[in-house]
Formats: C-alpha cells, structure tokens, sequence
C-alpha cells in the first residue's frame, strides 16, 4: 500500500509513507524514489510468478517463437510473453538460427532463477516430432490413429510407428498424407531430417 501526503507549502518534496512490512499500523517513512522502486520491485515480482505458473503448465507441449539473438552457443527465443533459451544441446545438428525466423520449440523445463524465470527450450525432443504430427494428422490429435514408438536420432533420422483403431483408415498412408503433403511439413519442420513410419 502506498500513500502519498502532500504539503501545499512543500509542493517538490511530497511525503511518501509505505507500509514496507504489510502490517497495519506500521508505517515507515521513505522518499519518493524509494516508494516508487518498491512499487516497480512488486511488479517485476507480480510478472515473475505469473510467467513462472503459465509456463510450468506447458512443460512438454510445443511453441511457436521468433529467433531474438545469439549468446556464444545459446539461442534466444522470443515466446511472446518471455524469452525462452535453446542450449547447444537441444539445437538440432547442422541448423542454423537467424534474428527474426520463427521456430518450434518444445518446453523442456521451466526453472525460477533469482528475479527471473528460465525457460528451456529443445528442437532435439522426440516429443517435438510427436507434437508436428499431432498438428499436421487430424486422426492423430482425434485419437484414431495412435504414435506407438518413436525413435530419434536428432537431425539425422526418426523412425514412427503408428496404428489404427478403425480399420478404415491406414494410418501410414493418413501419416504421409496425399502426395506426401503431411509428412513433408514435418520433415521441412525438421530441417529435412528423415523421417520413416511403419
């Protein structure tokens, strides 16, 4: 809670009273700069645990970001509401990532570090495969066909075993789509990493 009281004599100098411990009665005197650091101080915080909750929620599911800069090894990722890290280790092999491309990403984990959240981020995840086809094959995210097996090897080749519960749809074929339209999304996705299903 902050209060300002004003002297009409005293006009530049307004007397700021905060209630820095939260307790009724207790008023400690400070000066405008510092009520105003205090006030910012709970905002940043405000912003902190929310980014923190939402993103906690969303560890394993796919996003969408813009590539914002590169630190040495590590690429930031702009994900809208904060920035998210892509470590060397979870860039795929031979990819190169320019200021302002978009990229997906999966959310690998979301950790609270001091004043600030750090999201990491992987391109390497079979859970990112999982995810594409689950966009690109409407029978997947519709439960008729299912992902039984995934095997990765980042960059290189991913083999995806798929089975049908209706027996009317082949669920290779609804994988590869017609002229191969699906799968060739994910394999651009993928940087043209090769990608088999059985």
């Amino acid at each position: 809670q902050v209060m300002a009281l004003y002297d009409p004599n005293r006009v530049k100098t307004p007397l700021i009273r905060v209630n820095a411990k939260g307790v009724p009665g207790q008023w400690q005197p400070t000066t405008w700069d510092e009520a105003l650091t205090l006030v910012a101080q709970k905002i940043k915080e405000a912003e902190r645990e929310g980014i923190l909750k939402e993103y906690e929620t969303k560890v394993g599911a796919m996003v969408n970001g813009t590539v914002q800069r590169q630190e040495g090894s590590v690429i930031v990722v702009n994900l809208g509401k904060a920035e998210g890290i892509l470590p060397r280790s979870e860039q795929i092999y031979g990819e190169l990532y320019r200021p302002g491309e978009r990229v997906r990403c999966i959310i690998l984990r979301v950790e609270a570090l001091g004043p600030s959240v750090k999201i990491i981020l992987s391109r390497t995840s079979t859970d990112l495969v999982r995810r594409l086809f689950e966009v690109e094959v409407p029978e997947i995210s519709e439960h008729v066909i299912e992902i039984k097996a995934l095997v990765r090897e980042p960059g290189f080749r991913t083999k995806v075993a798929v089975s049908s519960v209706d027996s009317r749809v082949d669920p290779v074929g609804a994988c590869v789509g017609v002229r191969g339209s699906r799968i060739k999304n994910v394999v651009d996705e993928l940087s043209g990493e090769k990608v088999d299903i059985i």
